[in-house]
């Protein structure tokens, strides 16, 4: 999967004026706008919140989740996890992305 996330030079919390004005490019979800990646903390939230993410289809999430793992690299964050699917496994919780 090819990834559309890119660096952005906005970091910490948002504001919803500086959210809005985020490209789609620093977004997980880029089409929805959903989970942004603006660094390592937004990064390890988009990846514990993977699967409360809804309206979105399963390609959108093979997308999703190429996009974390780019901006985990970026941010210097290990991911276990291989795909989508493994999240929400650990710590033993349901997973209703499935």
């Amino acid at each position: 999967m090819t990834t559309t996330w890119k660096p952005h030079d906005e970091h910490g919390e948002l504001s919803s004026k500086e959210r809005r004005e985020l490209p789609d490019s620093a977004y997980a979800f880029p089409d929805k706008r959903k989970e942004p990646l603006t660094d390592a903390r937004h990064v390890q939230n988009a990846l514990a919140r993977f699967d409360q993410v809804q309206g979105v289809s399963d390609a959108e999430r093979d997308q999703a989740f190429a996009n974390i793992q780019a901006a985990a690299r970026h941010y210097g964050i290990d991911v276990a996890e291989k795909n989508w699917r493994e999240l929400g496994k650990r710590p033993h919780t349901k997973n209703p992305a499935h």
